[in-house]
């Protein structure tokens, strides 16, 4: 069994991602560190947090991202534990792998695997 890294990463789909920075730059009481019209992130406390426009690229609702050193082998651990598989891995920029998983209660979950360095 593979471990994992932690949850570090969390987004969030918004409608509007302007006003959305705005609230959420209060809350973590920081700027955000990437910004452009597609996604807005902010580091804070050791998490990611990530806003993204909703549409078809976004997920569903707010996904908790699990980072793991091998995401092939973990989407297959937790197959075998009884998920389903929802988005499998896609580069999404500069070697970063992402997947999504739905629990037997249907929560959606996310891995990354961060590219090595």
């Amino acid at each position: 069994m593979t471990e994992t890294l932690g949850i570090q990463t969390v987004l969030h789909p918004v409608e509007d991602v302007e006003k959305a920075t705005a609230v959420y730059a209060a809350l973590l009481g920081i700027k955000p560190q990437v910004e452009s019209a597609y996604y807005v992130g902010f580091d804070a406390a050791g998490q990611h947090i990530g806003l993204v426009p909703k549409g078809p690229q976004s997920p569903d609702s707010v996904t908790a991202y699990w980072h793991v050193a091998d995401i092939e082998a973990k989407l297959a651990e937790v197959k075998e534990a009884g998920a389903s598989v929802k988005d499998s891995p896609r580069d999404v920029g500069e070697g970063r792998l992402v997947a999504t998983f739905t629990d037997l209660d249907g929560n959606v979950l996310g891995l990354i695997q961060d590219p090595e360095k």
